[in-house]
């Protein structure tokens, strides 16, 4: 079997939305399948390595991918993909022979309670409930103090919250969170801090002494301008759930995820 993008779409379309898996044929690179999942979906995590399971594998994180193996799991790597769990690696069968597999299942993420009026709310916890994201933080120790340094400005603390929560990305593998913000040189005051596929840019106006009470200005491709009065978190949090939001992706999906780039945990 030759391993193509184009035989991962007929193989994924084989199991349907499942929970369902392949053994495939033993001549098969695993880390080949591994490599174009993680082309197409992101950084995986770890699941199961060397016949161990992560202790911390909960339904949220995909434990539903290891079912259909009964313990025999040898490797196994996982992606959330909207509804659905997606799951590559090596497994024994019946008869103790290791082959490679490919496992899907339904993934199922409960979207948080609605926000009272005057409600004060932790928008990244929120964001992180959206998106199911259970993986540890991938910049923790991000240097703030250099970068803000450089930019000659501090920086919302929500940004530097989701940065240090998620790493390098994107929500729903469309919206672009920067590692970095960096200042549009056509506007002073601009500062960039995510973008899309269709060129659209998330910034804020960096007006004010408090960078928490920026709002977020977003430019489209087209070059025309809307601002937000809400904090970055927030914001985010409110295109992905919000289908009459003017930059909705909640018409696009039901289930949201964040699609991270460079090395799995």
């Amino acid at each position: 079997m030759e391993l193509t993008q184009s035989t991962i779409s007929d193989l994924l379309t084989r199991l349907g939305p499942g929970p369902r898996h392949l053994r495939l044929p033993g001549d098969l690179d695993p880390q080949d399948l591994v490599d174009l999942l993680g082309d197409r979906f992101g950084a995986p995590r770890t699941l199961v390595l060397d016949g161990f399971t992560d202790p911390t594998v909960e339904e949220s994180g995909g434990a539903a991918l290891l079912v259909p193996f009964a313990g025999r799991a040898v490797t196994i790597r996982a992606w959330a993909y909207g509804d659905q769990w997606v799951g590559a690696g090596t497994a024994r069968d019946t008869e103790g022979v290791e082959r490679p597999v490919l496992v899907v299942a339904h993934r199922k993420v409960p979207q948080p309670l609605a926000v009272a009026p005057g409600e004060d709310v932790d928008w990244l916890e929120r964001l992180r409930r959206i998106t199911g994201w259970t993986g540890p933080a991938r910049r923790p120790d991000a240097d703030w103090a250099e970068i803000e340094s450089r930019l000659g400005t501090a920086l919302p603390s929500d940004y530097k919250r989701m940065v240090e929560t998620f790493g390098d990305g994107a929500f729903d593998g469309y919206l672009g969170l920067f590692q970095e913000p960096w200042a549009d040189r056509g506007e002073g005051g601009l500062l960039v801090w995510a973008g899309t596929e269709h060129e659209d840019q998330y910034c804020w106006r960096a007006d004010g002494d408090d960078p928490d009470r920026w709002p977020v200005l977003v430019r489209s491709f087209d070059g025309d301008d809307l601002v937000f009065d809400c904090r970055t978190a927030e914001f985010v949090c409110r295109i992905l759930v919000d289908p009459h939001h003017p930059y909705t992706m909640a018409r696009y999906f039901d289930t949201h995820w964040f699609m991270g780039y460079g090395t799995g945990d």
